[in-house]
């Protein structure tokens, strides 16, 4: 038995909406646009094997998009991840002669795609809904393709701009 209020409020009923699952996907770009982006698969994760997958696939990106590039040299940067310290990927890294660019940890400030990508990136999806993960995935495919070159030099110049307040601190 329950005690009711002589005039309760009007029941509300809440609209059920499907809750957001996540997508991981991978992007590495240049001063010139996009080179690679790539999605996981629903329940795939990143190890170090799977890392040395993309590494693999953004060589082939590099020397099909950019010629010469990779007798140049790669200069890559990404941060202290597992995937990206384990002894395969070091091992990978040096087969092929990339450098690495450091990146302190807890250094978000200091990942290009973390403060001048994903920003706009989550600007562009805010508000969307997609009926499926490839409806999604190929929103954000043509988004990326259709960024401004300008924008990837812009993002290339503030990183060095920021590792340079970084290294004057520490003078």
């Amino acid at each position: 038995m329950t005690w009711k209020h002589p005039s309760p409020p009007v029941a509300k009923k809440f609209e059920v909406m499907r809750s957001a699952k996540k997508i991981m996907g991978t992007v590495f770009w240049d001063s010139r646009g996009v080179l690679l982006f790539e999605t996981l698969q629903p329940g795939e994760t990143i190890n170090a094997a799977r890392y040395c997958q993309t590494l693999d696939k953004l060589r082939e990106a590099i020397r099909r998009k950019r010629p010469g590039q990779l007798t140049n040299g790669v200069i890559l940067q990404h941060d202290n991840a597992t995937p990206h310290t384990a002894p395969v990927t070091q091992g990978w890294l040096e087969k092929y002669g990339w450098e690495i660019l450091p990146h302190p940890p807890h250094s978000p400030d200091l990942a290009a795609s973390d403060y001048h990508l994903f920003g706009p990136l989550k600007h562009e999806l805010a508000g969307k809904h997609f009926d499926n993960d490839e409806e999604l995935v190929d929103h954000v495919r043509k988004w990326l393709q259709n960024l401004d070159g300008s924008f990837f030099r812009e993002g290339i110049y503030s990183m060095v701009r920021r590792w340079q307040k970084c290294v004057d601190r520490l003078r």
